[in-house]
């Protein structure tokens, strides 16, 4: 099924909808920057230091006048804006979807899957705070639209980066070297970052059935065994078959991108146009505005869901589901669960193959994991529901992964009542040994009390046999 590219079931609705938000966009851009002008980031003021400015009490002064100004000359517009733009929430779909042909292309690792076997899949998720600019210098974050930008940008520069690969003729190495380090050979594209399904399948060949081991190419050992040829130590560890490394690029070969907390529906468009040209199909401004459920006046939602999704497959169906339990400055947003079905473009006999995915982001404060929990309840029943609805018997799916922000760790003591929720029995976390225990490997993303948590979370179903889980830590950009 096709989805539409706009959220309304028609033309003239949408054009309410813009006639509404034109009178509205003013007052909130110059409460926007009137917040901009007054909140500095640490970086802007070490910048100020260098430099000796002394304008900006000038600046800070006559800027917030003149905003405040203009946002109460502004008022009067964005409420008659708001009394158009409100009652359109209750008929608007939950997410704005975007198609733009694809002028970037790779290589298609799954080109010889009837020879090898075997198809691979890659995905990327990060949180990356796209708040409206003067809510996110709260974060310490600025230049909102510019940020969006430049990371769409560095997102596709490091997918479509060419793989270069570097023979050296030399007594001290008979392996491959890359530009990035001449002493330790790279995990090849098709290796990094990505799921490998064997797709030999059973009697009825519609099962994926597990291999022996990993097919990954393994580097060239170093024939010079002299130790001062090993100035540098290893940036990669091995745990088992898996082979992880910390990089500051980001991961090639992937096919889906999962963000969490876009909620700048500007900042969102921008992203959406920077990814456009290597993915196809972006679902952005996921979520719900005004009072929620419609037409009642229990919980009135500012933000959307912040959830994006970027996907070079087609998507088929796609679902939004919003948390009614969330509390304090989080109910706010519209934070709840995408779910979408994506058509992979291949077929074995008379299945064609499909793939799930899950995005998410959950309850943020700390001290109220009994959300948390209960949320996570809410996933299971909701993605169970979402498949159960459009799983066909003519499909057969490849891939089904839950991602997103799930604001705790499986470290904390007081994350323990998350850490044994049966969603990990449903899905398998990679970086995962156990509650409460994770695997040597893993590095944190938060620092809180001296100690690394990692907070974002990818999972897959262990429903499905694998081949093999690799996914790399990979800072966010």
């Amino acid at each position: 099924m096709s989805l539409r590219e706009s959220p309304f079931p028609n033309c003239f609705l949408e054009g309410l909808h813009a006639v509404g938000w034109s009178f509205i966009f003013p007052c909130f851009w110059f409460l926007d920057r009137l917040l901009a002008v007054c909140v500095s980031t640490s970086l802007e003021r070490v910048l100020r230091r260098e430099q000796e400015c002394y304008l900006h009490p000038l600046k800070l002064v006559f800027g917030s006048v003149l905003f405040f100004i203009l946002f109460i000359l502004s008022t009067p517009f964005a409420l008659l804006g708001f009394v158009l733009w409100a009652p359109l929430q209750a008929v608007r779909r939950p997410f704005s979807y975007r198609h733009q042909v694809q002028i970037l292309h790779t290589e298609d690792r799954n080109s010889r899957w009837e020879e090898t076997k075997k198809v691979s899949f890659g995905f990327l998720t990060g949180n990356l705070c796209l708040l409206p600019d003067g809510v996110a210098r709260f974060n310490n974050l600025g230049h909102t639209q510019q940020r969006a930008s430049i990371i769409g940008k560095s997102i596709v520069q490091g997918v479509t980066r060419p793989h270069i690969r570097i023979f050296v003729d030399s007594p001290s190495s008979c392996g491959t070297v890359t530009p990035s380090s001449s002493l330790m050979p790279q995990p090849t594209p098709s290796s990094y970052g990505s799921v490998d399904f064997s797709i030999t399948g059973q009697k009825d060949g519609t099962e994926a059935d597990e291999t022996n081991g990993p097919n990954q190419q393994l580097p060239k050992p170093n024939c010079n065994q002299n130790s001062k040829q090993h100035k540098h130590p290893p940036r990669s560890l091995r745990d088992g078959d898996m082979l992880m490394e910390v990089s500051s690029l980001c991961p090639s070969s992937v096919d889906i991108v999962c963000l969490q907390e876009v909620f700048d529906k500007r900042a969102a468009l921008k992203l959406a146009q920077a990814l456009g040209s290597l993915y196809e199909h972006v679902l952005y401004d996921v979520g719900v505005y005004a009072c929620q459920p419609a037409g009642t006046c229990s919980s009135f939602k500012f933000f959307n869901s912040g959830l994006f999704l970027a996907s070079r497959y087609p998507v088929m169906e796609a679902q939004y589901r919003c948390f009614p339990n969330s509390r304090g400055e989080d109910a706010l947003a519209a934070k709840g669960l995408l779910a979408v079905k994506v058509e992979i473009g291949l077929q074995k006999g008379e299945k064609k193959m499909v793939g799930y995915i899950n995005c998410t982001h959950l309850h943020a404060p700390e001290g109220e994991g009994e959300i948390r929990f209960e949320q996570l309840n809410m996933l299971s029943k909701w993605i169970s529901e979402f498949q159960a609805v459009t799983r066909r018997e003519d499909e057969m799916v490849m891939f089904d992964v839950l991602c997103g922000d799930f604001n705790f760790d499986n470290c904390s003591p007081d994350d323990r009542l998350e850490q044994s929720h049966s969603v990990f029995e449903e899905y398998t976390d990679p970086c995962r040994a156990g509650p409460g225990k994770e695997k040597p490997w893993v590095i944190g993303n938060t620092l809180v009390c001296s100690v690394l948590r990692p907070c974002l979370h990818l999972v897959l179903r262990s429903d499905h046999k694998w081949t093999r889980d690799t996914f790399p830590f990979t800072p966010g950009v």
